[in-house]
């Protein structure tokens, strides 16, 4: 009988793998324990084997790819047996939309689906796909900012009828930052405005559309968000004539730029008013080439600054101008270019970040400092390595201390269990140890029973394996409490985030030399600062307080350790 393989859950925190290389193909023997494939997991790649003889009848997954923890991965059984039968048992939702060979014929949108989308809407206008083709562009309430939901028309600057080009400002839009103008980047005639001025629109909705004269555009209007009602046609008809007495009128009066005119609004392109800030140039003495008199970015490349101020001019404004002037500098523009790369995130890195955020958003963190004189346990060590098989490390020091620490302050040795508190009377002491991919965090068991350079040994061949990826589950699982070290990074003091289910966790920093007050004088000395990171359900201030206490006693007084 065929059997299937799932992905096998190779950690506590595992909840998916990805299939990093197949050893088997399709076709190939198989024997009980043989190694199929690897799969990297949050914190190592490890080899899955088989425990089934046979033939291996059909693979599921492609290398490179994630796969939930019981997804199914590969069938094995006798050669040339029907295996469909025991893989559609096994497979569901999601493992069938995983697999290579689970693509149904549903799947495949159907005739009738694409008639849907693509017939026209009710009204008997075509839609807005067909009238892309003839030319029609459906101006949209664009994106302005990065919390913008939605954006008010403060002015409209065409209207029904009018000629447009593609850069003609349409539309005054107030967002929730600023002002801004709106652009339609198209080409014709305006066909429809969507939302009245003072009106607001949701972003992507409906706000106009331009295109040929006389195009029908009621199949976008009848099943578009228009964000407004459009005006009645017989409004339209009445109110045509006197737009176009009005258009006319205007045409007349604003062809030249006049200075006098009413409306105080600078009409120019959005990259002029740019171009113009940045070299200073005041948009009012410009004279615009485009319709109505618009500065386009040609008027301001073209633009020469006036000459000194003639002698019919008011003295009383000649004299202004030069103070003007020095009162506004022109800042130098600066052109740099927006790069970023991305990659896509590791299993580790997934798991690390869903960690550290339930540990840091369901234990309630506090933080506790104290300044440690180093003097005597660096002439400790010193006098250790002098006769020890292994050298000795200030972090394997700290390791020692806080397990002996924790037998006399088993509070802190603690760890939350929601309807009860887990007081372990064993001191496993995880060490976090950074790696390329994230963080991992090996664990020195009943460390206070072991001696310095077994602690030593034990670490160093605990970071050879982690930076190869060949740490076991067995070697990262049962912390009681955590030590994590930055002082080789001369990093002074930190706080860090409780590794779960841990109840504390202790922030080593750097060794530094600073001025100490020993017997009256002032003269140099070594001091290291710790910082103890506890969850407040299991662990209290006073709690806390009297353990680093006794920590700080133990380190000060390192011969402690040994008696």
């Amino acid at each position: 009988m065929a059997e299937v393989i799932k992905m096998p859950k190779m950690s506590d925190t595992m909840t998916e793998g990805v299939l990093a290389k197949w050893h088997k193909k399709v076709g190939d023997k198989v024997k009980s324990g043989d190694v199929l494939a690897e799969v990297e997991t949050d914190k190592a790649t490890m080899d899955m084997e088989s425990y089934w003889d046979g033939t291996l009848l059909y693979i599921g997954v492609e290398e490179g790819t994630a796969v939930p923890v019981d997804a199914v991965m590969a069938v094995i059984g006798k050669e040339g047996e029907d295996y469909k039968a025991a893989l559609e048992a096994e497979q569901s939702g999601s493992q069938e939309s995983a697999s290579p060979k689970s693509e149904s014929k549903d799947d495949v949108p159907k005739a009738d689906d694409k008639k849907e989308e693509t017939a026209p809407a009710q009204g008997g206008g075509l839609s807005e796909e067909e009238l892309a083709e003839k030319g029609v562009t459906v101006i949209r309430m664009p994106l302005l900012s990065d919390t913008m939901t939605e954006g008010v028309i403060a002015e409209w600057h065409k209207k029904v009828g009018d000629k447009v080009k593609d850069d003609d400002v349409l539309a005054d839009v107030e967002t929730d930052k600023a002002t801004m103008e709106v652009m339609g980047y198209a080409t014709g005639t305006l066909l429809h405005i969507g939302v009245e001025k003072g009106s607001a629109a949701k972003v992507n909705g409906i706000i106009a559309i331009v295109g040929p004269e006389g195009t029908d555009v009621s199949g976008i209007l009848a099943g578009g968000d228009q964000n407004a009602k459009p005006k009645a046609e017989s409004e339209e008809k009445i109110e045509a004539p006197k737009e176009e007495k009005q258009t006319t009128a205007a045409d007349a009066t604003s062809t030249p730029v006049a200075e006098g005119s009413s409306d105080s609004r600078v009409k120019a392109s959005p990259l002029a008013k740019k171009i113009a800030k940045d070299k200073g140039i005041d948009l009012s003495q410009v004279s615009g080439s485009a319709e109505g008199g618009r500065i386009i970015k040609k008027d301001i490349e073209n633009y020469k600054p006036a000459a000194p101020a003639e002698s019919g001019k008011p003295k009383a404004e000649s004299s202004e101008q030069p103070k003007a002037a020095a009162a506004a500098p022109v800042i130098p523009t600066y052109v740099g270019e927006v790069k970023y790369t991305e990659q896509p995130v590791s299993q580790m890195r997934k798991v690390i970040a869903k960690r550290l955020a339930e540990s840091l958003f369901t234990a309630p963190h506090f933080y506790l400092t104290v300044s440690i004189d180093m003097d005597n346990a660096m002439a400790a060590r010193t006098a250790i390595n002098a006769v020890a098989p292994v050298k000795v490390s200030f972090n394997d020091i700290v390791i020692k201390a806080v397990a002996v620490a924790l037998k006399k302050h088993p509070a802190v040795n603690s760890s939350w269990g929601g309807d009860k508190i887990r007081f372990n009377e064993h001191t496993n002491i995880g060490v976090a140890m950074a790696v390329e991919d994230g963080l991992l965090v090996p664990v020195v068991r009943f460390a206070d029973g072991k001696s310095l350079s077994h602690i030593s040994a034990e670490v160093k061949d605990f970071g050879g394996k982690a930076k190869a990826k060949k740490l076991q589950p067995a070697d990262w699982e049962g912390s009681t409490f955590t030590v994590s070290n930055l002082g080789m990074f001369g990093i002074d003091e930190f706080t860090s985030i409780i590794n779960s289910p841990d109840g504390a966790i202790l922030s080593v920093g750097a060794i530094q030399q600073v001025p100490v007050v020993k017997n009256g004088a002032v003269v140099p000395g070594n001091v290291m600062k710790l910082t103890l990171g506890c969850d407040h359900r299991v662990v209290d201030g006073a709690t806390g307080a009297q353990f680093l206490q006794t920590l700080k006693g133990l380190l000060e007084e390192p011969i402690r350790l040994l008696a």
